[in-house]
């Protein structure tokens, strides 16, 4: 993937996320967007974070003690998981989901 095209792509993915997190009660869930991150708050204090890898083309994803890498992968037209296959946002919900106590959906 050529540079503008990664840039395009992780922006997208990163709106996307914002957009989403919009929607939570701030007390059970907050968030704060900075150059390339966003930092996902919950109520009990603990951080997620999602970001941008620009030198890596990539988006990283950490959640608790666990953390994922992902590629663009343009024939899905979704972010993959380097080592497992997941897709990004499947992931998150899977995680913010866990952690709040129920099923999520984008």
């Amino acid at each position: 993937m050529d540079t503008n095209n990664y840039s395009a792509r992780s922006i997208a993915c990163m709106k996307r996320v914002e957009d989403w997190l919009e929607d939570f009660d701030p007390d059970e869930l907050d968030f704060t967007p900075s150059d390339g991150v966003i930092t996902l708050e919950f109520g009990d204090g603990s951080k997620y974070v999602l970001n941008r890898q620009s030198a890596a083309e990539q988006v990283w994803y950490a959640a608790g003690a666990r953390a994922w890498h992902f590629n663009y992968d343009e024939a899905q037209d979704k972010w993959i998981d380097d080592k497992e296959g997941h897709d990004l946002f499947d992931r998150i919900l899977e995680t913010v989901g866990t952690k709040l106590g129920r099923a999520l959906s984008f």
